[in-house]
């Protein structure tokens, strides 16, 4: 049994990283603030750099632990049961529990590291933010001087065609896809649930809130994704054992 894992900012919070666009979400409270995420204003405008730059040091994404969901996942992924995590948080928490960094595809990239604009140099975000702390608000490229940022996809930015068609495949290969803490309204990564339910495979919503798709699922959990996801894998865990 295939199984495809897709998850969203709500498998997230509970290790301290806020959503973006939920009801108390970053750019819900302060829609300026999408500008840090906004390739154009990121280039031109220093301060919106340096605002980014604060929102790191605030978010401490890269010293964020995973959650019992997540470590749920990557129990079940190593356990024998082929697995495809398609995530679009940023955070890396599927690596840290154990998710082999192979069954992963970040559609949105990673923010534990940055790469520079201009000669495509990287490294670890640890230690650009150290130098933040170290009254470099806007840290420069230690290579060539150009503008460094995080691996993520900005907004006016093209999602990574490989990761992307991937993910699409696993959907079209998977015979159970799970939805975990996302409101599938971001397309076209929602369009992987309805691609998933018609060719085939069984469609499970496990989200706090309702989504679009609820109706095209065969199972809906709502509750404490946290308390409800162990014990929907510990099912598909089972139901793979007796097929």
């Amino acid at each position: 049994m295939n199984v495809v894992l897709l998850t969203g900012a709500g498998i997230s919070t509970a290790a301290g990283i806020p959503d973006f666009r939920g009801p108390q979400g970053v750019w819900t409270r302060d829609p300026e603030a999408e500008r840090t995420s906004t390739l154009s204003w990121y280039l031109r405008d220093a301060s919106v750099r340096r605002r980014a730059w604060q929102m790191r040091l605030e978010s401490r994404v890269w010293e964020r632990e995973p959650t019992p969901a997540h470590r749920a996942i990557a129990a079940f992924a190593t356990a024998g049961n082929p697995t495809t995590i398609i995530t679009q948080n940023i955070d890396g928490l599927h690596q840290a529990a154990g998710s082999p960094e192979a069954d992963v595809l970040e559609v949105h990239g990673t923010a534990r590291s940055w790469r520079c604009e201009d000669c495509r140099a990287s490294g670890p975000m640890a230690e650009a933010a150290q130098r933040v702390r170290a009254a470099d608000p806007d840290p420069r490229c230690p290579t060539c001087g150009g503008i460094i940022r995080a691996r993520t996809i900005l907004f006016e930015e093209a999602l990574d065609a490989d990761v992307l068609d991937a993910a699409f495949a696993a959907a079209e290969a998977c015979d159970v896809l799970v939805a975990v803490g996302t409101g599938l309204s971001v397309h076209p990564v929602a369009g992987l649930v309805p691609v998933a339910a018609q060719h085939g495979a069984r469609i499970v919503i496990v989200n706090a809130q309702s989504t679009p798709f609820d109706s095209l699922a065969d199972v809906v959990v709502r509750g404490d994704l946290q308390e409800e996801l162990p014990t929907v894998l510990a099912d598909l865990a089972e139901q793979r054992g007796t097929t």
